[in-house]
Order: C-alpha cells, then sequence, then structure tokens
C-alpha cells in the first residue's frame, strides 16, 4: 500500500477521525463563514459593530448551527465533535461570531433545554434554533465574575409572581436579544429565570469602547423591578450547579473554538512566510522561521486531537467538567503564544487589519478570561489532582 503523501494542513492525519458527515458539517460552515464573515469582519471589528447581527443569527439558523447538539424543538441533534467542528470554521472567522452562536446555543437554548419546562422549551426554542430569537445568558455581575455564588441580582416572590432587580455584566448577545437567561439569588437559592426582553423594567445597554471581540455586540443587563409570572422560573434545578452545568456546555465549544483563531494565524503566518522575502529569499526559508512554524504547528494540531478526544466523550456522555477545564485551559493558552509567535513572522504587517493575526490575537484575550479565568481552571484542576480545595 502506498504511504499517503503529507499534508500540510493536516499533519497528523486528523481528518481520518472524521465521518462524511462531520466533514459535511465542517465544510458547510466553513463555506458559510467564508461568504458572510471574512470579507466583512475587519471592517467590523474596526468600527466596533456587528452590523446585521440578526440578519447573521438567521442565516446560522438555516445551516442548523444554532443550539445544534440539542435535541427537538427545530435543533439539528449534531454530535459534539461536529458542534465543536462549527465552533472551530467559525472562531477561524473571528471570535465574536462563535461567541454568537455559543451564547445562544451552549449558553441560553442549553438552558432552556436542560432546565426549562415543557412550556418553556416551547415557547423559546424553535424560535431561537432558527435564529428568529436571539437569546443572552445573565451570570456575571460587575462585582461579582468568578464568585457568581455571591451575585446580588434578587429575585422575590411577590403573590403569584417573581419581580427581579439587579445588574449583569459583559453579556454576549444582551442588546439584540429577545430572551435572556438571567440566574438569580432567591430565597430557595440561586435560580434561573427566562425574562423576556420586552418586559418592563429590562434593558440592555451596549458597552461600547471594547479592543477586544469588537465585532460582537456585549451588553450590560439592568433588571428594575422586572415583573415576571411564576412560569419564568426554569424548574429543573436549583443552585448554582445550573449555570455552571450551562459553562461546561460552553467551554467545551471554546476549546474548539480557540483552535480556529490558531489556525487562522497559522495559516497566515505559513503564507507570509513563502512570499515575503528578506536578504534575497523567502523568510520561510530561515531556519529560525521554520523553528516558529513548527511549534506552531505542534501546538495546533495537538490541541484540535485534543478537542476531538474530548469530543468524542461527550458523545459517550463520559465527558467531566475537570477534563473541560484541562481543555479550555491548554487550548486557550496555546492559541494565544501560536498568534503572537505569527505576529513576528509578519512584523509590522502583524498588525494590520489587512491580515487576521492582531485581531485574533486581541479576541483571544478575552477569550482567555471569560467561561472561567485561567486561574479557576488551574484551581480545577489543582482540586481534582490534590483533592485540596484551594479556591478559599
Amino acid at each position: 500500500m502506498p504511504q499517503p503523501s503529507f499534508d500540510p494542513a493536516d499533519p497528523l492525519g486528523l481528518d481520518d477521525l472524521l465521518s462524511p458527515e462531520d466533514l459535511a458539517v465542517r465544510d458547510t460552515v466553513r463555506s458559510w463563514a467564508a461568504d458572510r464573515v471574512l470579507p466583512y469582519v475587519a471592517e467590523w471589528y474596526e468600527s466596533g459593530e456587528l452590523p446585521g447581527v440578526r440578519e447573521l443569527a438567521r442565516e446560522l439558523g438555516s445551516i442548523g448551527a444554532l443550539g445544534m447538539s440539542l435535541t427537538g424543538y427545530g435543533c439539528a441533534g449534531a454530535s459534539a465533535v461536529q458542534y465543536g467542528l462549527a465552533c472551530l470554521e467559525l472562531e477561524a472567522a473571528d471570535s465574536g461570531i462563535r461567541s454568537l452562536v455559543s451564547v445562544q446555543g451552549s449558553l441560553a437554548m442549553y438552558a432552556i433545554w436542560k432546565f426549562g419546562a415543557e412550556e418553556q422549551k416551547e415557547r423559546w426554542l424553535p424560535g431561537m434554533a432558527a435564529g428568529e430569537v436571539i437569546g443572552c445568558f445573565g451570570l456575571t455581575e460587575p462585582d461579582h465574575g468568578s464568585d457568581p455564588a455571591s451575585m446580588r441580582t434578587y429575585a422575590k416572590k411577590d403573590g403569584g409572581d417573581w419581580v427581579l432587580s439587579g445588574r449583569k455584566m459583559w453579556i454576549t448577545n444582551g442588546s439584540v436579544a429577545g430572551v435572556a437567561v438571567v440566574w438569580a439569588q432567591t430565597d430557595d437559592g440561586i435560580r434561573g429565570f427566562a425574562v423576556p426582553t420586552d418586559a418592563p423594567g429590562f434593558s440592555a445597554p451596549e458597552i461600547r469602547h471594547k479592543w477586544s471581540l469588537r465585532a460582537s455586540v456585549t451588553s450590560e443587563l439592568v433588571l428594575d423591578e422586572v415583573r415576571l409570572p411564576a412560569d419564568a422560573v426554569l424548574p429543573g434545578v436549583k443552585g448554582l450547579k445550573g449555570p455552571l452545568n450551562c459553562l461546561t456546555h460552553a467551554r467545551y465549544g471554546i476549546v474548539w473554538g480557540a483552535m480556529g483563531a490558531a489556525r487562522a494565524c497559522f495559516e497566515a503566518a505559513v503564507e507570509y512566510s513563502r512570499t515575503r522575502e528578506q536578504f534575497g529569499r523567502p523568510i520561510g526559508g530561515f531556519q529560525l522561521t521554520q523553528a516558529k512554524l513548527a511549534d506552531m504547528a505542534v501546538e495546533l494540531h495537538k490541541g484540535i486531537l485534543l478537542a476531538h478526544h474530548l469530543g468524542r466523550r461527550l458523545d459517550r456522555g463520559t465527558l467531566r467538567p475537570e477534563q473541560v477545564s484541562f481543555g479550555k485551559l491548554n487550548n486557550v493558552r496555546e492559541a494565544i503564544e501560536i498568534c503572537r509567535t505569527a505576529r513576528t513572522i509578519l512584523g509590522a504587517n502583524g498588525i494590520s487589519l489587512e491580515y487576521p493575526v492582531m485581531r485574533h490575537a486581541t479576541n483571544l484575550e478575552s477569550v482567555l478570561t471569560y467561561e472561567g479565568t485561567v486561574e479557576m481552571h488551574q484551581l480545577v484542576l489543582g482540586k481534582a489532582l490534590t483533592g485540596i480545595d484551594a479556591f478559599r
């Protein structure tokens, strides 16, 4: 049997692990991103806006990318690996686009699908899967990021209603959402609520002056005595395990997505090294440049292999939250290093929006700390390794 040729785009032959259905999902999302994001994203990033976000959401719904690993209610019912491949391709275009999809599917939709009543699922999920309704997820507060158990947002019973008051911060999709999944303290512990964003007292001012995730809608949520009916509460969970379960699902997508940003920067560096000449020859012919590219390729494809392994475990129902922390910690950290190394290969051009490198590098600074900072994931793993809780 003849030895297969070496593929620089897939040096470990990882495509051999994918089924025809997996490849079809990947190709569909890659084609959509190439057509609808890549030609425009530098301009969006420079202007700090994501114009046409609702249209983009509907298009993402039409290709089955919203809540794609969920079943029923118009969701695609895709495998965890297929969802991961979609996240990789979306983030290869821009982290902001992947965040739109992650928050919609892995946080807002997942919370309703996992913990909601049947009436809540039927009310919200079909429209969200189609991209007709955008969702957001309110957990982080201005003074309580890594310590959500100390949240101040409170929901109190008033007759048969709930009344919510508080603020949430750094909320993706907030200003364009039709429903917000909001977590609040109650007399009975932390509860989740499906909050229609047209409810009196609810507002979502957009956060400006960001230098990361600029092609993304980021908002504050303000709840000023928002009155909700009794059936707005998600009945399937009490306590912090509810939002943390959702975050584990979303972090899994980040494990894949970060490798998309890294791949885009790596590919830009390889192409640049072939065409940029110094001292009479392409810089890709110098040993130091080749060493950089080799190291980048090793970490990139190790990270993709790790993501694939975690995806297979999730599909089998054996993936643990500590393993997701392992993946997020490693892959985001290595993706940032790949982007920084790519920037050195591109030299001054590395800071230009004509190339994707600086855009991805700055986006990953947000990905590094949202849905669990480096330190929090280190402590998750430290506790798992030693059996000693060092969080407090």
